[in-house]
């Protein structure tokens, strides 16, 4: 899995936002409003790389936007309710690819057939830490999976 700058950027946001935009809180914050310039500056993100990001999770349904001086960005729906692969998804689509395919994808023939079979399992794995991942679990520091699995 590559995690793109625009994913990492978008995860950020979103945690910013379910924070109340300072970085804290528990993630109970729906319908509280964050401006974008102050998720870029509390995140360090490029304000104009930012917008199109704001702008993809709001289509995705996961963000509400205020216009006006008062306006900014808010939840849709509580912290909880939000997984890793619900924003993945919302600004990268597929969270596996091969190729620049998504993993279903991919075919392969003669000696190489067996390799889609891995790749769906990559992407079965992935899918299964980020969609039992959400943003509250992140906020409280408690993933909803095991991270003792070894790395190689």
């Amino acid at each position: 899995m590559f995690v793109s700058a625009r994913s990492d950027y978008a995860l950020r946001a979103m945690l910013a936002v379910a924070a109340g935009g300072d970085g804290g809180g528990d993630g109970d914050r729906v319908g509280e409003l964050v401006k974008a310039a102050s998720l870029a500056e509390v995140q360090d993100i490029p304000l104009s790389f930012l917008q199109g990001i704001l702008l993809d999770l709001r289509r995705a349904g996961l963000l509400h936007s205020h216009r006006g001086a008062d306006g900014g960005y808010a939840l849709t729906r509580p912290a909880d309710e939000i997984t890793v692969g619900d924003v993945l998804r919302a600004v990268g689509g597929s969270l596996t690819t091969v190729r620049g395919l998504p993993a279903e994808r991919a075919g392969y023939h003669g000696v190489a057939a067996g390799l889609t079979d891995v790749w769906l399992a990559v992407h079965g794995a992935i899918a299964t830490v980020v969609d039992s991942t959400t943003l509250t679990d992140l906020l409280t520091h408690a993933p909803a999976v095991s991270t003792d699995a070894p790395l190689a």
